[in-house]
């Protein structure tokens, strides 16, 4: 006789639940699958915790295990577990009568813009079950009670009813029979790729029983003849050995041979939550690899825990290289996997790593987050931004460890430079730290790289500053007319020739209480004695006049004309201002494809044109301007102007008018006449010439002389 079937109505606000469920469009409906084993493996840490004071409870089922049957054939999913089971009670309070608390919440999380798959931190994780469901028939045995199976097609009640089939020792067995269009959740790959997703680090072994195909070579069966048959073929020949060989040989055929057997699909361990002295350089690496997809192994490891008010464990990995596509907008803006509780929550929490770390790969478990927690509430966590502080901390740690060895760090640095320097940029509170990893070329360095320590190391007593400069390659910094009193003097200069070295500096202000000091801006001072200030400034005094005339020549193309300090082989240069960009933050800023032009208005620099008063050419333009009624100064002076802009670092406003300037003077090397050239040339070409001519201011001056005595 069958046992008496109760039927039990759903208390009011799980049959909302149910019913929201039930009607969902939610893409993530996969989540069904982590809340069920996530509620097997806390039944499973249940009756081990039990055991521990009585183990006796182990006596029906010794073993901790999670099984996964599918289906096909009835389109069924069967999860089966050998935790602490339920009792009767406890299938029907637990599942349907008892108003819980949860449900209300999460009922109001959903209805504010909440996520399904926060349904599991409410304790309402089981209902998932109905994402891909339309009946649920769990079956349930407790070491207190028989085993009773408990039924629901979702439709306002569910039915609870001894079962004495009694094939389950303890624990539990939840059976979903799969609505029409979910049918993908059966298939093995899909089943195995959730796992690994979702629950590869439960503790507890997860097997699925799958289907093999197996070929196997079985002998061929002749068809019998019938008696007329074999009359028929009845021929008399003689006798072959080897034919008659053969034929006595079995005939085989290949055959498939269908088996099933358990596959465990969580057999990489969690290693995080062993003591880092235990784990080998391998399984770190076979773990890397694991959870990176990368070919290659890792460079550095940094494994640790967090104990006390708070509790995690993580293990971050360096990569040997940086992905192609590292700074990409539409990449993950980090690498780094969260779990609560061995549960995998999310890959792309942008609240747990700064994205100047989006190249540090690894793991983080907390035992202190909520599980199953949304997104919208991770903003607001605070125990999320104790692990973010900590995660920066070890990062740096990390760096720190690898540039102990020379070579790695030459790999690591190469890599990941540009990231120091984001961070740098990024992070107020742990810039002095991160300064210490940068690494340049300098004056001094040949094709070594120097830290800024050692630079400090190096520093001569007499000087204050950190000197360096900003361009696009190392040989083009090494030919600056900046770098000419500095090499004078014995000075180091540090060659920054990143475009984000710029944005870097610009918030790197000092190291160790040194300044750093761009040599391309005004505002530069050079210690100098008693004796060379005086002689300074008496040269000002003499090139007053000078310096007047070609601010008056140039006009508003410069701010002002000064002597120079900084220059020692070249006539002239320019420099910015101390607080805008430098020649080499323009050249960035124009090639930005998206940039907005408001903002170089304001930011771009007025240039200070400082002279060398020792040079030729100004020593003999000073001449010409004390003469006062020489034409060619301007001329002159236009053409240095030019030159300047070209070897400080600017690009030219008009390079057609320069490259004629240029030609005449070759003209005039080459004692070419312009009267000849012109004869030679068509009528046509003569015209345009002139009308070309009259862009382009013509060089002054009564003959070829005046060039040739600044030349």
């Amino acid at each position: 006789m069958a046992d008496e079937v109760e039927t039990f109505a759903f208390q009011a606000e799980i049959n909302q639940l149910m019913s929201l469920i039930i009607n969902t469009f939610y893409t993530n409906k996969e989540i069904f699958l982590r809340e069920l084993i996530s509620n097997c493996s806390d039944a499973l840490d249940k009756i081990r915790y039990e055991s521990l004071t009585d183990k006796s409870k182990l006596d029906a089922q010794p073993n901790f295990l999670i099984h996964i049957i599918p289906d096909k054939a009835n389109k069924t999913i069967t999860i089966i577990d050998t935790g602490i089971g339920m009792t009767k009670a406890d299938l029907i309070n637990n599942l349907g009568t008892i108003a819980r608390s949860g449900t209300k919440a999460f009922m109001e999380a959903i209805q504010a813009g909440g996520d399904v798959s926060m349904i599991g931190q409410f304790g309402v994780g089981f209902y998932s079950a109905y994402l891909v469901a339309d009946k649920v028939v769990v079956t349930s045995k407790h070491n207190d009670d028989e085993q009773h199976t408990w039924e629901s097609a979702a439709g306002g009640s569910f039915t609870v009813r001894r079962d004495n089939s009694n094939d389950l020792k303890r624990g539990t067995k939840i059976v979903l029979h799969l609505k029409e269009e979910q049918s993908e959740y059966i298939e093995e790959r899909k089943i195995k790729d959730l796992v690994k997703k979702h629950s590869e680090f439960i503790q507890y072994p997860i097997s699925l029983w799958i289907t093999k195909e197996t070929e196997k070579e079985v002998e061929e069966v002749e068809e019998q003849k019938t008696e007329d048959e074999e009359k028929s073929e009845v021929k008399v020949e003689e006798i072959d050995e080897e034919k008659e060989k053969e034929k006595t040989e079995k005939k085989m055929k290949k055959v498939k041979e269908v088996s099933n057997e358990w596959e465990e699909l969580n057999k990489q361990k969690p290693i995080w939550t062993r003591n880092a002295k235990e784990v080998s350089k391998e399984e770190y690496a076979a773990f890397y690899k694991s959870i990176t997809n990368d070919w290659e192994e890792h460079l550095a490891v940094k494994h640790f825990s967090m104990e006390g008010q708070l509790e995690f464990r993580a293990v971050l990995f360096v990569p040997k290289r940086a992905p192609f596509d590292l700074f990409e907008n539409r990449k993950k803006r980090n690498n780094i996997k969260l779990y609560v509780r061995r549960v995998f929550i999310m890959d792309n929490c942008e609240e747990l790593i700064p994205e100047w770390l989006n190249f540090v790969k690894g793991i983080v478990d907390s035992e202190d987050l909520p599980l199953n927690i949304s997104r919208e509430m991770l903003q607001q966590n605070k125990i999320l931004k104790v692990i973010r502080k900590n995660l920066v901390k070890r990062c740096i740690e990390l760096f720190t460890e690898i540039g102990e060895n020379k070579e790695d760090y030459k790999k690591f640095y190469e890599s990941f430079a540009k990231n120091i320097k984001l961070g740098i940029h990024e992070d107020t509170q742990n810039r002095a730290k991160l300064a210490e990893l940068l690494r340049y070329h300098s004056s001094k360095s040949g094709d070594e790289v120097t830290s800024l320590k050692d630079y400090i190391t190096r520093m001569k007593e007499s000087q204050k500053d950190i000197y360096y400069i900003t361009g696009e390659s190392k040989k083009n910094v090494e030919n600056s007319p900046f770098i000419e009193a500095f090499r004078k003097r014995d000075l180091e200069v540090l060659y920054m020739i990143d475009p984000i070295d710029e944005y870097a500096t610009q918030q790197l202000k000092e190291f160790e209480g040194k300044k750093l000091i761009s040599i391309t801006k005004e505002g530069l001072k050079l210690e100098e004695t008693e004796e060379e200030k005086a002689h300074q400034e008496e040269t000002v005094r003499q090139n007053e006049n000078l310096c007047k005339t070609i601010k008056d020549i140039l006009s508003d193309k410069v701010e002002k004309v000064i002597v120079s300090q900084r220059i020692v082989d070249s006539p002239c240069c320019l420099v910015t201002g101390e607080y805008g960009w430098s020649a080499n933050m323009e050249r960035i800023m124009r090639a930005q494809a998206l940039r907005d032009s408001s903002m170089s208005g304001y930011m771009t620099s007025k240039k200070t044109m400082e002279i060398n008063p020792v040079h030729p050419i100004i020593n003999a333009l000073r001449v010409k301007v004390e003469q006062q009624n020489d034409k060619s100064v301007r001329d002159f002076v236009t053409l240095l102007y030019e030159t300047s802009l070209l070897s400080s670092g600017f690009s030219l406003e008009d390079p057609s008018t320069f490259a004629s300037r240029i030609h005449r003077m070759i003209k005039l090397g080459l004692s070419i006449d312009d009267s000849t050239t012109e004869s030679n040339t068509t009528t046509t070409t003569a015209t345009a010439t002139s009308a070309v001519s009259e862009d382009i201011p013509a060089l002054e001056g009564d003959d070829a002389k005046n060039m040739e005595d600044v030349d």
